[in-house]
């Protein structure tokens, strides 16, 4: 294994069949829930949101320590455990028959889903860093590929049955794992590797390594905060679409096929040209501002088929994220990309315990009797406020960071 090159297409596929996998139960785990809640739409709503923290809250305890773990014994085993710990959730969600085995399942998953923060050191890993900031939009197209087909089949899998995606998504994962036990190659050689240490291996303790680089708070409050307005689609675009526009779970797959196809053409292509011209700077500016707006659009859309319109023109703000990403990258050592991706991850992960109990709160009370007034787009308005607040922590931070790791054109 020692003796096969690291190149960005081994990386490339593991994610694609992982996110394939992740897409193929999307369009059906609300409907799913929705069946075990007795129908109703508001209280399906917060059990999906609470579901989603509960992943998250279990990513974002041992997020750090797995970062880590990559640093001292290398990217390849923290991918591989972790594909395991996906395959069981969804084998147990094909079979669960109430709510708490849910849970358990996205605890499952939640402690091993290391495969973002180990994929991102890997990237880290192999590209020269003038190249991070593009090579990093290749985990978005990579994200977008596999939502090209997950959703849509998902979306046709679920008329027939709930409960198939997740057998398929199973075996998607289990393919992804074989892949990466007999193909994918190792990419953090062993003389750069570092001892563990449970002090940056935790929560608290990642956050305190960032704090050796002050020049990055500024970046990590910005990129928290986009990762929290993002969780309004995960967490609420199946139900919205399915209260707002009546979508069935076909529909809602065709949709979530078109959000991977532009993201693989904006981040897995586009970005790749328009971050070394534009610079990082501007294309997080431009990227940001896209987002406030479109956002906003989204609550405002009356009619089904303008969710489309928005998902296209929207896509393009997806160059804000991998420009952020290669300008953190830029600022620490190789032997640190581990921890500071896993420190990202958390960050990651502590938006995603927020972020979809914000949005599944805000869309289930807006929609119910209780409301004063009917607003169905209210999580899609707080997630543009949000982003909005975002781009002004990312101007206040560029005249911190160093002129070498913004990267401009």
């Amino acid at each position: 294994m020692s003796a096969r090159k690291p190149a960005l297409g081994f990386i490339f596929v593991t994610l694609f069949l992982d996110i394939l996998g992740i897409g193929l139960i999307i369009p059906i785990l609300p409907k799913l829930i929705e069946q075990l809640s007795g129908g109703n739409v508001s209280a399906a709503s917060h059990t999906f949101g609470w579901l989603a923290a509960v992943a998250a809250l279990m990513q974002f305890l041992c997020a750090p320590a797995l970062g880590s773990l990559s640093d001292r014994f290398g990217r390849r085993a923290v991918i591989l455990t972790s594909l395991l710990g996906s395959w069981l959730d969804y084998l147990l969600l094909a079979f669960a028959p109430s709510l708490p085995w849910f849970f358990l399942g996205r605890v499952i998953t939640g402690i091993t889903s290391a495969n973002i923060t180990a994929a991102n050191a890997y990237i880290a890993d192999v590209s020269p860093p003038e190249k991070r900031a593009a090579n990093f939009g290749l985990v978005g197209a990579a994200f977008g590929l596999g939502f090209i087909a997950g959703p849509a089949l998902g979306g046709l899998l679920g008329q027939y049955s709930l409960r198939l995606p997740f057998l398929v998504a199973a075996g998607m994962t289990m393919l992804n794992w074989l892949y990466g036990m007999f193909v994918l190659p190792e990419s953090l050689p062993r003389e750069q590797r570092r001892a563990f240490d449970w002090k940056r291996a935790n929560p608290i303790g990642s956050f305190v390594a960032l704090r050796r680089h002050p020049e990055l708070l500024g970046l990590t409050e910005t990129y928290f905060l986009i990762n929290i307005a993002h969780q309004v689609f995960p967490a609420t675009l199946v139900l919205y679409t399915s209260f707002r526009y009546d979508w069935t779970p076909k529909q809602v797959g065709l949709s979530l096929a078109l959000v991977g196809m532009m993201a693989a053409i904006v981040q897995g292509g586009l970005a790749r040209k328009i971050i070394p011209k534009l610079g990082e700077r501007r294309s997080i500016v431009v990227g940001l501002t896209n987002g406030a707006v479109f956002l906003a659009l989204y609550g405002l859309a009356s009619r089904g088929w303008m969710i489309y319109v928005l998902l296209v023109i929207g896509s393009f703000g997806g160059i804000a994220m991998p420009a952020l990403q290669g300008m953190v990258s830029r600022c620490v050592p190789l032997n640190e990309q581990g921890a500071v991706q896993g420190a990202l991850a958390s960050l990651a992960s502590l938006a995603g315990i927020l972020g979809p109990v914000l949005a599944t709160g805000l869309f289930g009370y807006f929609v119910s009797e209780r409301a004063p007034v009917l607003v169905p787009g209210a999580a899609f308005f707080a997630s543009s406020l949000l982003v909005f607040t975002a781009l002004l922590l990312a101007l206040r931070a560029f005249g911190k960071v160093p002129t070498t790791a913004a990267a401009n054109a």
